[in-house]
């Protein structure tokens, strides 16, 4: 499990590094008509992603307890997880409930599998109990919310375990929320080295 403090550090390479990702798009998007060898994910529409984020912690929790499994749900859940790991871990701001967010797709295809793994689970006699309580409070809080038939470009768009999402990198300058996130958390990374380079310089002198 990624600790919080590799998942900061990960933020800040990437920020620090957007220039390069910005400029070599081609190499950081899904392309259509790549590989289909792996498991097919049904679509997930912009309203069900909007509240299954919010129970994605304890699918995934449950779902990494379960015991009866097979092959196809491993492959689902080990895609779901890295996926959202791709996403930078949900952390940036409207990658969910934005559309025109550079990471929207991406998070589509992370909470995609996330309820195909959620669904798979009301079959496993051990899991069936535990996940139709999630399914239920799932569809109680889209009913609640109004969010069934909100849909965004991404809500037709099945996914494939075989090809993994990413952000779409040549957006962020024209995301204001995910540039003004990324360029704060790098200035904040590199502050914060200044300091630690201060504490250790004179340690390292005084040692001489």
């Amino acid at each position: 499990m990624i600790r919080p403090i590799g998942r900061l550090a990960a933020l800040a390479l990437i920020a620090s590094l957007f220039p390069l990702l910005a400029g070599n798009t081609s190499a950081h998007e899904r392309r259509a008509g790549g590989s289909h060898t792996g498991l097919e994910i049904p679509a997930i529409s912009h309203g069900e992603m909007a509240v299954i984020a919010d129970y994605r912690g304890e699918i995934i929790a449950l779902a990494s307890r379960a015991v009866d499994t097979n092959e196809p749900f491993r492959r689902v859940l080990n895609y779901a997880e890295i996926q959202y790991s791709y996403c930078v871990w949900g952390r940036m701001p409207g990658s969910v409930t934005d559309e025109e967010s550079p990471f929207n797709e991406c998070a589509h295809a992370y909470l995609a599998a996330t309820k195909a793994v959620l669904m798979a689970m009301r079959e496993m006699p051990r899991e069936a109990t535990a996940a139709g309580e999630i399914i239920s409070a799932i569809d109680i809080d889209m009913a609640r919310r109004g969010l069934a038939l909100i849909t965004c470009q991404f809500s037709g768009e099945a996914f494939n375990t075989a090809q993994v999402v990413k952000p779409n990198w040549s957006r962020v300058p024209l995301h204001p929320a995910s540039m003004a996130s990324l360029t704060g958390l790098a200035a904040l990374f590199g502050l914060a080295g200044l300091v630690l380079r201060g504490v250790l310089r004179p340690k390292a002198q005084s040692s001489e």
